[in-house]
């Protein structure tokens, strides 16, 4: 049985805007392994961003192709490109996220639910994750109440609720301070373990980057081969 959990081969994304055309990814090709960590840095306006969005079947490409769990993005409807990704993939963010009518509870329900997961289940195994994420005592606070450390780890108990076999991770410590930063990291990395989840995080900490099993260093819309240092 295979490992790959996800692959793009010949990447390209050119954005156009009357007679301008702007590539942002200029032919990549990667390969992400069960259990893996890979992070993806860069400077400003490098592709970072672009780059795992499209690897989260969240843009097309201009040209070349993204598979997740050996299915082609390309050759899905909208519809099961979205059932794929709620079923082996998981997102992070900067910024958190979650609705704020909610509470940290039903926050991470939601992936379950709209699987159509009967609200029991996904009511118990969202309270054990929250547990799991050190926040037991915060099941029924909405977010404007929780520190932005606290939002963060809900929003990754959120990307972890369906079990997926890969999250992606857009500087998901970014807005947090260094504390904050380090004990969500940590939290990431021993889930990562715990539930042989694969992880690819976009950051500009090298610190944090370099903890990562990989570190993809992408200039111009391609990976390249520079020393990696903090």
């Amino acid at each position: 049985m295979s490992n790959l959990i996800l692959e793009a081969q010949g990447l390209h994304k050119t954005y156009k805007d009357g007679k301008l055309e702007t590539a942002v990814i200029n032919g990549i090709d990667f390969q992400v392994e069960t259990n893996e960590t890979v992070a993806i840095i860069g400077s400003s306006g490098s592709g970072k961003s672009t780059l795992l969005h499209l690897l989260g079947g969240l843009d097309t490409p201009t040209q070349g192709r993204v598979s997740l769990m050996g299915q082609d993005f390309s050759g899905l409807s909208t519809v099961k490109r979205g059932t794929l990704r709620n079923r082996h993939m998981g997102f992070i963010y900067q910024f958190h996220f979650l609705l704020p009518e909610l509470t940290a509870l039903e926050n991470v329900m939601l992936p379950l639910r709209v699987r159509r997961e009967p609200a029991k289940n996904a009511e118990k195994q969202a309270a054990e994750l929250l547990g799991r994420v050190g926040l037991s005592h915060r099941l029924h606070h909405k977010p404007s109440e929780l520190s932005g450390g606290e939002r963060q780890r809900v929003a990754i108990a959120r990307a972890l609720i369906t079990k997926p076999a890969c999250v992606l991770a857009d500087e998901p410590t970014g807005n947090l301070d260094e504390g904050s930063a380090n004990q969500v990291f940590d939290l990431m990395l021993e889930l990562n373990r715990e539930m042989q989840t694969s992880i690819i995080m976009v950051t500009h900490d090298l610190k944090l980057a370099s903890r990562m099993d990989r570190q993809m260093h992408i200039l111009d819309g391609i990976f390249v081969d520079t020393p990696f240092t903090y």
